[in-house]
């Protein structure tokens, strides 16, 4: 999620258009060209204590009012992106909303299920108010419309394939993901460590499969108890690498494996795809709309130990089925640029402003403007914030 608002921010910038962005945290003062406020905040604790929920200020208020938006993005209006939300519909601004994160299914995977029917009514009213709302895959669209969200389009995937790529496989790094084993083969998971991405789900698959080994890439809240349920195995977690290190991750590796099951995309899917590297998920949440099952990866249905060993196996065991995938990973990735993406994404505030009623004048360079000339403004308002 993080990557996407972060990449869209750069190709806005590059596009002409501006956003002040809000986050909790600890944001820089800019992105690129874009101003990014700091917001109060507090963590999720006990159950996600790196999730931090940010708070409305009057200060908010009054760099919106500075700002003079033309159009509003809440980013999963649920806590500050809700605030987000209601305050374009009391100053009469256009909204686009975007769902990224199943905030009910997750509340569940945290044992918070006595809330998740409430979660529902607040992300589905919330989103309501949107004059477009996005999801990040086709699965998404269609368990958003299900919910009772209206007005919905889907937000392209897209992936960077200049720092993602086959060329960036590194014997060193292969040394160190298999703990000095590089003979082995290799397993890779890469995300957040908490309860709800299912990484349990590997576990058996990992014990079946000797002369393999897993490498876990990440931190975050589940990951002591993950060391203590997969020591033993010879599974290696890395905390969290960054750049060319995780680069080097991702093409260093045989096969990568995402068990979750409340993914709204799997970005991390797609930065294996364009690592030349096959995948084998879940056929759950947006996991079906990164992969294509039998030539970008497999599939398998969730709960499905012997499934998931069955596909790894075969994906390990076959030198020339997993080159073929790898090929046909690659060249999927390449299709998917960041910069036709956020054009569609300029699009959708475009049908926003239109819904809304505002009709812009005509700008050369720009598909909207105000009278002044000046480029649109975006301002885009995060939940959980870029970290």
């Amino acid at each position: 999620m993080v990557t996407q608002l972060t990449r869209t921010l750069e190709e806005l910038g590059d596009m002409g258009h501006e956003a002040l962005v809000f986050a909790p945290g600890k944001p820089p003062d800019r992105y690129g060209s874009h101003t990014v406020a700091r917001v109060g905040s507090f963590p999720f604790r006990p159950w996600y204590p790196e999730i931090r929920a940010g708070l409305p200020t009057p200060q908010v208020e009054r760099a919106v009012t500075a700002f003079r938006p033309d159009v509003v993005h809440a980013v999963n209006p649920v806590c500050l992106a809700a605030y987000g939300a209601l305050s374009a519909r009391w100053r009469d601004l256009p909204l686009l909303a975007s769902f990224h994160t199943d905030v009910p299914q997750y509340l569940s995977a945290l044992g918070l299920s006595p809330l998740r029917g409430a979660a529902q009514r607040w992300t589905r009213a919330l989103h309501n108010l949107a004059q477009v709302n996005l999801c990040t895959s086709g699965p998404m669209v269609e368990q958003a419309t299900g919910m009772g969200i209206r007005n919905v389009a889907l937000w392209p995937k897209a992936v960077d394939t200049r720092s993602f790529s086959p060329a960036k496989a590194s014997p060193a790094m292969r040394v160190r993901l298999t703990d000095n084993h590089r003979e082995d083969r290799l397993v890779l998971a890469v995300g957040r460590l908490s309860r709800e991405k299912n990484l349990e789900a590997l576990l058996e698959p990992i014990r079946r499969l000797p002369g393999t080994r897993l490498a876990v890439v990440g931190d975050g809240p589940h990951r002591a108890e993950l060391e203590r349920r997969f020591a033993g195995t010879g599974t290696v977690f890395t905390g969290y690498l960054r750049g060319e290190q995780l680069a080097a991750a991702y093409a260093s590796a045989d096969v990568f494996a995402f068990p979750s099951t409340t993914e709204t995309l799997g970005l991390v899917a797609l930065e294996s795809l364009a690592s030349g590297v096959p995948v084998v998920g879940a056929r759950a949440g947006g996991i079906p709309f990164a992969i294509d099952h039998g030539t970008t990866g497999f599939l398998v249905d969730p709960g499905d130990t012997d499934g998931f060993t069955a596909r790894l196996r075969q994906l390990l065991g076959d030198d020339v089925l997993r080159a073929r995938m790898g090929v046909a990973a690659r060249a999927e990735a390449e299709r998917l640029g960041w910069r036709a993406a956020t054009a569609s994404v300029v699009g959708s505030y475009g049908r926003a402003i239109e819904r809304h009623g505002v009709r812009p004048l005509a700008h050369p360079g720009s598909p909207f403007a105000r009278h002044d000339g000046h480029p649109l403004l975006y301002p885009a308002v995060n939940s959980t914030g870029p970290t």
